[in-house]
């Protein structure tokens, strides 16, 4: 395996204010006795260090404020291992998301786009051998440039759910997205290729809608979801680049997404992708 194969990843970056209850509120209630913290999050920035600590050779492209928290936002991406040099330092706030979790690690998530909404792909470029992996927490037109100027193997994790445009739906080699996105988005039932997760139930691929393979995820105790899919997208697009199967490349991102779902950070720490594939890998291969 090659892990360290170029990615890289066009997207948000956030600090998460997050408060841990008991459970989630309902429509005007008020919860006590929650637990604050902050860290670096945002699904491109989740994605990128996902990437980076598998193994991968990820550069974050995207923005933050000229402020303390984008100044963190950048030292969290660097000690993770993700090259920030087209990361834009902007005269706006670092994007905010204001999450809550409860107890069995489920979320409620507000974002506050700040710099994320003034992200520019001028003078950025993509090599033919880099893998370009999006979300949509930025604006739809930097996404479809992003499509439009990558020469290789093109992602897009279409989270939040939205419409999506046909041309970046026919550009895309693979777009993953939870199994509610798939419902809201009933143009994926037609696209070549989608990985779609489940949660505890796993994840599959599906080829113009017809299901072409299947893997179960792991039990884990649960800390935080927050980082899990995007820990998940990051180690698909890393297997999948390394030639792995359907099967075995979704079985070694389920695996890294139990991982990540049991540390309560958005941006965990992660083993090489290749610890992964071995512990995932069918009985028979040892053979």
């Amino acid at each position: 395996m090659n892990p360290s194969l170029p990615v890289a990843v066009v997207g948000s970056i956030n600090l998460d204010l997050i408060a841990t209850a008991g459970r989630l509120p309902t429509a005007g209630e008020t919860i006590g006795s929650a637990v604050l913290s902050e860290q670096p999050g945002g699904k491109g920035a989740n994605q990128a260090a996902a990437a980076a600590r598998l193994g991968g050779s990820a550069r974050m492209v995207g923005a933050v404020g000229d402020d303390a928290s984008g100044q963190r936002m950048l030292d969290a991406l660097t000690a993770a291992g993700v090259d920030t040099a087209d990361v834009a330092v902007l005269p706006e706030p670092t994007g905010t998301a204001l999450i809550v979790v409860d107890r069995e690690g489920e979320n409620q998530i507000v974002v506050c786009p700040g710099a994320n909404s003034r992200l520019s792909l001028d003078r950025v470029e993509f090599g033919p051998e880099e893998a370009v992996l999006c979300q949509l927490e930025v604006g739809l037109s930097v996404v479809l440039e992003a499509a439009r100027k990558a020469q290789g193997f093109f992602v897009l994790n279409a989270a939040p759910a939205m419409d999506l445009p046909a041309e970046l739906l026919d550009r895309c080699d693979l777009v993953i997205v939870n199994e509610s996105e798939y419902a809201l988005i009933p143009a994926l039932a037609t696209a070549k290729l989608v990985a779609v997760t489940y949660g505890g139930d796993g994840s599959a691929m599906f080829e113009h809608g017809r299901k072409v393979a299947e893997a179960p995820s792991a039990a884990v105790a649960v800390a935080n979801t927050v980082g899990a899919g995007d820990a998940f997208c990051a180690a698909l697009v890393l297997a999948s680049r390394n030639g792995l199967d359907y099967t075995r490349a979704l079985a070694a991102a389920n695996a890294v997404g139990a991982g990540a779902v049991g540390d309560p950070s958005s941006q965990p720490d992660l083993a090489q992708l290749s610890h992964y594939v071995e512990r995932t890998a069918p009985a028979t291969d040892a053979l």
